[in-house]
C-alpha cells in the first residue's frame, strides 16, 4: 500500500479535530468493535443470569473485565441484597383424566415448591381471570384456576399482563384455589418466565405457566363438559438472603467531577433463554457507550457513571440499592438514562413524567436528528431501573423503542444471541454515547431535582400511583421506605 504523504496525514488529522462531538460519537458508536464478542460471551458462554447463581457471578466479572478493556475508570462492584434466592427445579405437569397427556409448563418466579397427588386435582376454567369470571366459576376450592390469555403483540399487552396479575392472584386465593395456571401469551409451545412475586420475597401461592397449545386443549375439554384433573411437581429451590452486585465504571469529569450523569442497563436475566434481548444487548450498549466516548477523545464537564444493575427482574433491586448507597450524591446527579427494550428502533425517550425536560432534551437531540430518536413522551411507569431515580426526583430518560421481535422472545427460551439486530443496536450505541456525553458536558443542568411534593403530583398526573399499587410498591413509598422523604 502506498504511504500517505505528510500533507495528507496533516489534512486528515485536521479533519478529525474539526469533527463535532456528535460526529465523533456517531462514528465511534457505529463501529463498536467489541460489541459482538462481548455479547456472545455473555449470552452463549454465561447464559441466563439469575441473582444468586454462579452464572450471575460470572456475569459480574464479565462486566468488570469489559469495562476495564473499554477504558473505564474506577471500575468496581457494589452490593445489592436480595431477600431470597430462587431457581426452578424440573417442573412436571400432567393431565391424568379424562385423558392422559403431558403439559409443557414452568413455574412462575420466586414461588414456593409444590406438588399434587398422583390422582390429581381438578382444573376450573376462570376465563380471563377477572373478578366477575372468578365469581361465576364454581367449585374452585381445592382446584387449579385456569386463566386464559390473548397473544401478546404490543407494549400495552405486556403491561396489561403485569398490571392485572395481582387481582387474579387475590381472587384465586379468596376462592380457595390451590394454584393458578396462566396460559402462555405466545404460540408454538413457547414458554417464558412471568413474575410470581412482585419483589425479591418468596410468594407462597403456587403459580404455573402452561404452554398455549396445552392450556387451550385443557380449556376445550372443560368446555365439552369433561372433568379435568392434573398432577404437578414443582420442586423450586428456595434459599435465604443473597448478595448480588452492580458493576460500576466512570469517565471522570474535567470541571465538575462531583456531579454525575448515570447511564445504566440491567445485567441480570431469567434463565430459560440466554437473556440477549432482555437485557444483554443493552448491558453491552452501556460498555460500548463508555468505549465510544473514550475512543473519541472526549472528556465531559461532569462525571459519567456507567452501571450494570443487578436484580432488575425482581423489581429493580440493584437500582434501588444504588440510589440508597448514593443518596448523598443525588442532589448532584444530573440525569439517569436507561435502555431495556431489546433492539427495536429507538424512537425517542420517555421523560418520566417531566414536562420541564422536553425543551432541553429536544435541543440536545438536534445534532443527531438523522438517527430518528427525537420523539419525547412524558409518561411514567414502573418496570425498569429508572424507577428509583424517578422516586428520588432525579431527571430520568428511558429509551422508547419499537416492539420489533422483543415481545415474542420476552423472558422466553427463545431469547438468544441470534435475535439481536446488530445494525440497529449500533445506532442505539451512537445515540446513547452522544446524548449521555451531551448531558454531562452541557453547561446547564438538564433540570432540577424534584422534591417529594412534586413527585407526588407527577404520580397523580401520570397515574404512576396506580401502577405502584398494582405492583405492591405503594406502601413502601407511603411509609418513606423508598423514594425521596422530603
Amino acid at each position: 500500500m502506498r504511504k500517505l504523504s505528510a500533507f495528507t496525514l496533516f489534512f486528515f488529522s485536521c479533519y478529525l479535530l474539526a469533527q463535532s462531538p456528535a460526529e465523533k460519537l456517531i462514528a465511534e458508536g457505529q463501529q463498536s468493535p467489541t460489541l459482538e464478542k462481548n455479547l456472545r460471551v455473555l449470552t452463549d458462554e454465561i447464559g441466563g443470569r439469575v441473582p444468586g447463581t454462579p452464572a450471575m457471578e460470572r456475569a459480574e466479572q464479565w462486566g468488570v473485565d469489559a469495562f476495564k478493556a473499554a477504558g473505564g475508570e474506577n471500575v468496581h462492584t457494589e452490593p445489592a441484597q436480595l431477600a431470597a434466592s430462587w431457581t426452578e427445579g424440573n417442573t412436571q405437569v400432567d393431565v391424568v383424566s379424562p385423558v392422559r397427556f403431558h403439559v409443557r409448563a414452568v413455574s412462575l418466579t420466586w414461588t414456593v415448591p409444590a406438588s399434587a397427588p398422583a390422582e390429581g386435582v381438578p382444573v376450573v376454567d376462570v376465563g380471563a381471570g377477572t373478578n366477575e369470571d372468578f365469581q361465576k366459576a364454581a367449585h374452585l376450592r381445592g382446584a387449579v384456576a385456569l386463566v386464559h390469555s390473548k397473544t401478546m403483540k404490543t407494549w400495552d399487552d405486556l403491561f396489561e399482563e403485569y398490571l392485572t396479575q395481582a387481582d387474579k392472584l387475590s381472587a384465586a386465593k379468596k376462592a380457595g384455589a390451590v394454584a393458578i395456571a396462566f396460559i402462555s401469551t405466545r404460540d408454538q409451545d413457547l414458554l417464558y418466565r412471568h413474575i410470581g412475586s412482585f419483589n425479591d420475597h418468596i410468594n407462597n401461592f403456587t403459580q404455573i405457566l402452561f404452554a398455549r397449545e396445552d392450556g387451550e386443549r385443557i380449556a376445550r375439554l372443560l368446555t365439552a363438559g369433561k372433568t379435568v384433573r392434573i398432577k404437578y411437581s414443582i420442586p423450586n429451590h428456595v434459599g435465604g438472603s443473597v448478595t448480588a452486585h452492580n458493576v460500576v465504571a466512570e469517565i471522570r469529569g474535567k470541571e465538575k467531577p462531583n456531579e454525575f450523569v448515570v447511564i445504566g442497563a440491567h445485567l441480570d436475566s431469567w434463565e430459560l433463554g440466554t437473556g440477549a434481548l432482555d437485557n444483554g444487548c443493552n448491558a453491552a450498549l452501556v460498555i460500548e457507550t463508555l468505549r465510544a466516548i473514550k475512543a473519541a477523545g472526549l472528556q465531559p464537564r461532569r462525571t459519567i457513571r456507567f452501571v450494570l444493575f443487578t436484580g432488575e427482574e425482581e423489581l429493580n433491586v440493584g437500582s434501588f440499592a444504588y440510589t440508597t448507597a448514593h443518596k448523598a450524591e443525588l442532589d448532584n446527579t444530573i440525569a439517569m438514562l436507561t435502555w431495556d427494550e431489546g433492539t427495536g428502533k429507538t424512537t425517542g425517550f420517555s421523560l418520566g413524567g417531566r414536562k420541564d425536560l422536553v425543551d432541553p432534551v429536544t435541543r440536545l437531540l438536534e445534532p443527531i436528528k438523522q438517527l430518528g430518536a427525537n420523539t419525547l413522551t412524558t409518561d411514567a411507569f414502573v418496570g425498569t431501573d429508572n424507577m428509583d431515580f424517578l422516586l428520588e426526583g432525579v431527571p430520568n430518560l428511558v429509551a422508547n423503542q419499537e416492539e420489533a421481535n422483543y415481545l415474542i422472545n420476552y423472558h422466553a427460551s427463545s431469547d438468544t444471541y441470534d435475535k439481536v439486530d446488530f445494525p440497529q443496536l449500533r445506532k442505539h450505541i451512537a445515540i446513547a454515547a452522544y446524548l449521555t456525553y451531551a448531558i454531562a458536558d452541557n453547561p446547564e443542568r438538564l433540570g432540577p431535582r424534584q422534591d417529594r411534593k412534586q413527585i407526588e403530583g407527577l404520580m397523580q398526573e401520570t397515574h404512576l400511583d396506580d401502577q405502584m399499587k398494582a405492583f405492591d410498591l405503594w406502601s413502601s413509598w407511603a411509609e418513606g421506605k423508598r423514594g425521596r422523604s422530603h
